[in-house]
């Protein structure tokens, strides 16, 4: 995948980025939470380093959104069409989650897992061979070994 193609944006146009490297990962989140946030049955959220993503244009503006688990988790959207371009959950700066879906080519990043899939509408199937999880999963079992190297610079976990 060539970098000039990790491009994406806002429904507008006034909000432009380009991430800088491939994701840490990838995921399909089936919570309720999501669900509602994105008005569908599923949002998939690219996992990458804030520092990676290239604003172009417009900067988006966070805006907190209420959750079930009552944690932190503010949504960035474009200032004038207000489309959701990533997200940061529980207020940790150094990392976000790109809807990769507002790639102009959404189709080169495909979910490595399901997460939250026993809130997972019923007439939406999963595909075979990726792994799906109830709530979420171990990360350390599930990420390349380069991922989590990457999440641990940042956040000092795993």
């Amino acid at each position: 995948m060539k970098q000039d193609q990790l491009e994406g944006g806002c429904a507008c146009g006034h909000v432009r980025y380009r991430l800088r490297s491939a994701p840490m990962f990838a995921q399909c989140c089936h919570c309720r939470d999501c669900q509602r946030q994105v008005g569908s049955a599923f949002v998939v959220n690219a996992l990458i380093e804030t520092d990676r993503i290239e604003v172009k244009g417009t900067v988006p503006e966070a805006v907190s959104m209420p959750t079930d688990s009552g944690r932190p988790h503010d949504v960035y959207r474009c200032t004038a069409c207000r489309t959701a371009v990533w997200s940061d959950y529980g207020r940790r700066p150094s990392l976000r989650f790109v809807r990769v879906c507002t790639l102009d080519d959404p189709s080169l990043i495909e979910p490595a897992a399901h997460i939250f899939t026993r809130s997972k509408l019923p007439w939406v199937d999963l595909p075979k061979g990726v792994p799906a999880f109830p709530i979420y999963y171990d990360m350390a079992a599930l990420w390349p070994a380069e991922s989590l190297e990457r999440r641990r610079a940042i956040l000092g976990d795993v």
